[in-house]
């Protein structure tokens, strides 16, 4: 099978509550994005990430080799439609596919911009 890298920076990370859908992937490590992305929180339930042309910041998340169908079947249907898939460029310059926010959602009144505050699970422990 193919395989791909995936970069996830929410519920899909170690201990969230989309990590098993990543059952079979082959976890590579922790990870930053290269400093070009502002990243939101949605409704509080889910964090999401979107490319700026400059004010970006860079973002803590993991790494995962993942098979393709793994991707299609497991993982990707449970993703929130807020969201989809997409290339992003990880702070050494290499690609990944990750998640990102659809331009349509980061105009809804629940998103709240948390590029200052360290990431999906700091922003979740600073909120509890």
């Amino acid at each position: 099978m193919a395989q791909v890298t995936m970069f996830v920076n929410g519920q899909a990370m170690s201990g969230g509550t989309l990590n098993d859908a990543l059952h079979n992937a082959r976890f590579l490590g922790r990870v930053v994005t290269a400093p070009k992305y502002r990243f939101y929180s949605v409704r509080d339930e889910f964090p999401g990430l979107h490319p700026v042309a400059e004010g970006g910041t860079a973002v803590p998340g993991e790494l995962y080799e993942v098979e393709y169908d793994v991707l299609r079947e497991e993982l990707l249907p449970r993703e929130p439609a807020e969201l989809e898939l997409g290339v992003i460029e990880l702070a050494d310059g290499r690609g990944s596919l990750s998640m990102r926010m659809r331009e349509s959602a980061l105009a809804a009144a629940d998103i709240t911009d948390i590029s200052d505050r360290g990431g999906w699970l700091a922003y979740l422990e600073g909120i509890r």
